[in-house]
């Protein structure tokens, strides 16, 4: 999975990116410190895995990952190169998230040209770059597609309506997703044109270090345009994410526990992108290795076997699976089968959230 992080220069998204994924970019209070985008990987963190991984003494555990990509700071006019806007929104398409950092708090040192900290105004300045740039290439998609159908070709004809109905909606100042595309003409638009605003939104509130709570105010809007959109939104404080990420295992756990956290920015971020994406984990266990894998919900088994192997996709037989709970309260997969817990799953079956598998194939 690749998360695009975005946002207005300085709002906080190199500190963000670094602070995730330990990857160092170039940081400072000026637009555009970063104009090539720095990549970076960070891995989910699993309790679940690790507790499989310790009872099985696996000689490794491979958790499941994610690549993240710092995109530079948009500006407005970004649709019409400003800012060399154009190279960066190329870069948007790429991803399958977008992540939106926004400022959420007051810091003089921080500059912004229209002065404190306005997270709506703010949002709608990248949502509008975003819609504007969508815009323009279903234009040419349609004045291409009204050619091409002087061939009465019944698919094109289609294709016409879903790009006039999201045309309509983004010239309402409104993104593509909001139309209620289904998936398989989401797949078409997708494949024709790699709309920006199609793809899912977390926006990231980035808080000051001591204002945490969901009853900050700037939060509180961002959260409600969220719920709007049907998009997501987190509150991290990017100041805070440093911090943890330069501590251990151990100090960051007690540094959390001392701030009132539950959670890091990553596992929050990972949480609401997993939400939005429809992911589920499954896990693969024994003495040499544990592993996490992500799958869309509603894979079957043979699709979840594949993506450890095509061949076990290919020569699959059976699914050998126990719920990772009944695993661990069991001890073992042989006291999980005496106890009828290990069920053989065939074709049919839809891997569920939290299955450790066998898959026993043939090629």
């Amino acid at each position: 999975m690749q998360v695009g992080v975005v946002g207005l220069p300085n709002a906080g998204k190199s500190t963000l990116f670094n602070a995730i994924t330990k990857a160092g970019a170039e940081m400072g209070s000026y637009a555009f410190t970063t104009i090539d985008p720095n990549i970076g990987i960070a891995e989910v963190p699993d309790e679940r895995l690790s507790q499989i991984s310790t009872l099985m003494k696996s000689e490794k555990t491979a958790r499941a990952s994610m690549k993240f990509v710092d995109i530079a700071g948009l500006v407005k006019g970004a649709s019409q190169g400003e800012g060399l806007g154009n190279k960066f929104l190329a870069h948007i398409r790429e991803v399958d998230v977008i992540a939106h950092v926004v400022r959420c708090f007051g810091d003089e040192s921080v500059s912004r040209d229209e002065g404190g900290a306005d997270p709506l105004s703010d949002i709608e300045t990248i949502n509008i770059e975003l819609i504007l740039s969508d815009l323009a290439a279903v234009e040419k998609r349609l004045e291409k597609t009204a050619k091409a159908l002087r061939t009465e070709n019944k698919d094109l004809g289609r294709m016409k309506g879903i790009y006039e109905r999201v045309q309509a909606v983004l010239e309402e100042g409104k993104p593509a997703r909001s139309v209620g595309l289904s998936e398989e003409e989401i797949s078409l638009v997708v494949l024709e044109g790699g709309l920006l605003t199609l793809k899912p939104v977390i926006y990231v509130a980035n808080v000051a270090e001591d204002d945490l709570s969901e009853k900050n105010p700037l939060f509180k809007k961002v959260k409600e345009f969220a719920q709007r959109e049907g998009s997501e939104a987190i509150a991290v404080s990017t100041k805070l994410e440093v911090e943890l990420a330069e501590l251990s295992d151990e100090e960051a756990a007690t540094f959390k526990e001392e701030m009132g956290l539950t959670e890091s920015g990553l596992a929050k971020f990972i949480r609401a992108s997993y939400h939005l994406l429809g992911l589920k984990t499954f896990f693969t266990a024994g003495p040499k290795e544990s592993r996490a894998w992500s799958i869309t919900a509603g894979t079957k088994a043979p699709q979840a076997a594949g993506k450890i192997h095509s061949d076990m996709e290919r020569g699959f037989i059976k699914a050998e699976t126990v719920y990772y709970a009944d695993l661990l309260a069991a001890g073992s997969f042989a006291a999980a089968k005496e106890k009828g817990l290990l069920r053989l799953e065939g074709k049919d079956y839809v891997v569920k959230d939290g299955d450790v598998i066998t898959f026993k194939f043939a090629v």
